[in-house]
């Protein structure tokens, strides 16, 4: 390593920071106004308020992709969002970018979703179609925004700026400058234009580096973690890995250095070895990217017009094909396709039946009644499905419907 490298390592151990990182001290601010933290940046208060929130406490009883009842040790969101802001946090380190946004961008990203995971946004995406549809990415803004009932000046948890921009916009630009949807076939998500922010987010930029590395953490992740969890559900064998892209050839090279250990133990040694693969890839091609891009400030890269955090060509092409081997083999499966059909029907019968009666819980009941016309009322019904854990909602169901629940 040259000494310039040498140097470089350094700064990013003592915790510089480079100069298209974002800066707390020049946030964009917050909705509502409050006073500096003698201990801690912008950054690390958003942090703070996501880890403390209750949405956030209800992720430990939420699907990941195996259904929290059928075994103690497969992935919830919860778990599933640690792993992540890990991961997130190992990225934005190396880039010398802020760690805390990076993890408060991470802890953030699945707030918005419902019991049983994509299979209840299936759901409500179907029964809110004529209002806008249900996304489970806008449906975090909204928690953060509005839903969180916290404090006593103001609804949401009143996030920067940055935090607010980073979980909108982590998977790349909404709209185009002319607010128009950046593909037919994706339509823009409801409440697009009705976000409670300092200043316009501007939908139509990329986010920062700190959200981009929020976001390729997202796919390390469950890319690494599924398999891991398939292993143990018995989907997948680690010997129908050998010659799957990406993952094939740590399958190979644990196989043959270690043929007799416990299954548990390869899988163990294939995952970490995937994990770092595609972090340090990660780390290679953003450094490069960058380097090409010349950004000087967090601006520049909203406005450089490319995804500047990414896999290189190679590994994203391998990571593609893994996603595929996952999504036929496992997503697909019939084992796992069989309790999310059963959990779609809980979350279907659920929502037509609080639309109908509105015998929710509290200020639910409420607002419920005072919904200006049928489309508010369905978001507010939305808000509140959305809300549930998966033995929630199937208590609800089970005393709704008197049953024992459609999981059970």
């Amino acid at each position: 390593m040259s000494s310039v490298d040498d140097e470089k390592g350094l700064g990013r151990i003592m915790g510089e920071r480079a100069a298209y990182a974002s800066d707390p001290a020049l946030s964009r601010g917050r909705l509502h106004g409050t006073g500096a933290s003698p201990t801690r940046s912008e950054f690390q208060r958003d942090r703070d308020r996501i880890i403390h929130s209750t949405a956030f406490r209800r992720l430990q009883h939420k699907t990941q992709v195996f259904l929290h009842h059928e075994g103690q040790h497969f992935r919830t969101r919860l778990t599933h969002t640690l792993e992540v802001s890990q991961m997130a946090r190992s990225i934005a380190r190396a880039l010398a970018l802020d760690e805390n946004l990076a993890e408060a961008v991470a802890l953030a990203h699945d707030l918005g979703h419902t019991p049983f995971g994509h299979a209840g946004e299936r759901v409500l995406n179907e029964k809110l179609a004529e209002w806008g549809g249900f996304d489970h990415n806008m449906q975090a803004i909204r928690v953060v925004t509005r839903l969180e009932s916290r404090y006593a000046e103001h609804d949401g948890l009143n996030l920067s700026w940055e935090a607010l921009e980073g979980i909108l916009k982590h998977n790349g630009p909404l709209v185009d400058r002319e607010g128009r949807a950046l593909r037919d076939d994706h339509p823009l998500p409801a409440g697009l234009n009705d976000i409670p922010a300092s200043t316009d987010l501007m939908p139509w930029s990329h986010a920062s580096l700190e959200a981009q590395a929020a976001a390729i953490a997202d796919d390390i992740a469950y890319n690494s973690h599924d398999i891991d969890d398939a292993l143990r559900a018995g989907l997948i064998s680690i010997g129908d890995l050998v010659d799957v892209p990406l993952v094939g050839p740590f399958v190979r090279e644990v196989l043959e250095r270690w043929p007799d250990i416990e299954r548990s133990r390869q899988a163990h040694e294939v995952q970490r070895r995937l994990i770092t693969a595609q972090i340090e890839d990660v780390i290679a091609e953003s450094e490069r990217r960058i380097a090409e891009a010349g950004p000087k400030s967090a601006d520049d890269v909203r406005f450089a017009g490319l995804t500047l955090i990414a896999y290189s060509p190679p590994v994203a092409e391998a990571e593609r094909g893994l996603k595929r081997f996952l999504f036929d083999n496992v997503y697909r499966s019939e084992p796992v396709m069989e309790p999310v059909r059963r959990s779609q029907s809980v979350v279907s019968m659920l929502f037509d039946h609080y639309m109908a009666a509105g015998d929710m819980p509290g200020r639910w009941a409420e607002a419920a009644r005072d919904a200006p016309d049928r489309g508010a009322r369905a978001r507010l019904v939305a808000d509140f499905v959305a809300g549930m854990t998966d033995p929630y909602a199937l208590e609800q169901h089970s005393r709704l419907f008197d049953g024992a629940g459609a999981l059970g």
